[in-house]
């Protein structure tokens, strides 16, 4: 699968034109190594989003059975007591991989969990919303951002939504409606960057079809928020003004540039060190609840 080309010519991962496997910079849009060193066919049979639409699907799944191991090892109950947490690892579990909050972040010093947050879920309804519309907003980002880049809108609107979330939860009243970060996880943080990052192009771009489907998704996800309860509506709100400065930044209407995948790659594998310092700072209080156990 990812046998490199050493010969011939690709389409450049940027504008689409016809280049030289070995070109240093495409004649078209000026992107640097546009054959992306001779593996950018391989990637391409991964879709417009370069498998990582896939890749968040799986890690949030195997992150989720995780929790339920650890959950069932520290003879804790499967919670069972809100329709999303159906199902649910415990609190402590999802402390020990990485939830987010005022408390981990403020109380507890573990500043990283904004990165791993995301990619925790507390129930199986959680879980299989959250990657519903994983897979219903991550191609058309990726569509109009790049793979790359809607890589570092979903990362970014998830750290801001936390970080949001977090500090709300610690200034601001646990009103019943809105909820407060005290502790918070799920990857709606960052799927509110997409929405946030395909509101900016549709006010760039002019597209009145991309903004009013995004107006659709986000009054939903509102009055969702109002009606449900343990809805964390801080982390939604700062994950779309994320998503949305990100996609400023980014700027869809320009080519995406081969640095941006490498902040794509480094945002992920900085999500990994995350949860891997979630649990290594836990890991002897967590060994000795299972032998107590």
């Amino acid at each position: 699968m990812f046998k490199r080309q050493t010969t011939g010519s690709v389409v450049c991962a940027s504008c689409g034109s016809l280049v030289g496997v070995n070109d240093d910079t495409c004649y078209s849009c000026g992107r640097r190594n546009p054959g992306l060193w001779g593996y950018g066919r391989a990637l391409r049979e991964f879709g417009n989003d370069l498998g990582f639409i896939p890749f968040i699907v799986g890690t949030c799944s195997v992150l989720y059975v995780a929790t339920l191991l650890l959950t069932l090892l520290m003879r804790q109950p499967i919670g069972m007591q809100s329709i999303f947490s159906l199902f649910g690892p415990s609190h402590g579990s999802l402390v020990v991989f990485g939830m987010s909050g005022t408390e981990p972040m403020f109380n507890y010093g573990r500043w990283w969990t904004v990165l791993s947050a995301g990619w925790l879920h507390g129930g199986l309804p959680h879980l299989f919303f959250n990657m519903m519309m994983v897979r219903q907003l991550g191609p058309p980002t990726a569509e109009i951002y790049g793979a790359a880049r809607m890589v570092i809108v979903y990362i970014v609107g998830g750290v801001v939504g936390f970080i949001f979330s977090s500090i709300a939860g610690g200034i601001m009243p646990n009103l019943p409606i809105i909820g407060a970060g005290t502790f918070t996880i799920g990857a709606s943080a960052p799927i509110f960057g997409l929405l946030g990052g395909l509101m900016y192009y549709g006010r760039r771009g002019g597209s009145s079809i991309v903004h009013s489907t995004v107006m659709g998704y986000v009054l939903s996800a509102v009055m969702f928020g109002i009606l449900m309860p343990g809805i964390d509506n801080y982390a939604h709100l700062g994950g779309f003004v994320g998503g949305y400065l990100s996609g400023m930044w980014l700027d869809p209407l320009k080519r995406e540039r081969m640095d941006h995948f490498f902040i794509a790659a480094a945002l992920v594998l900085l999500s990994g060190v995350a949860i891997l310092a979630s649990i290594l700072t836990v890991l002897p209080e967590v060994i000795a609840i299972v032998r107590a156990g």
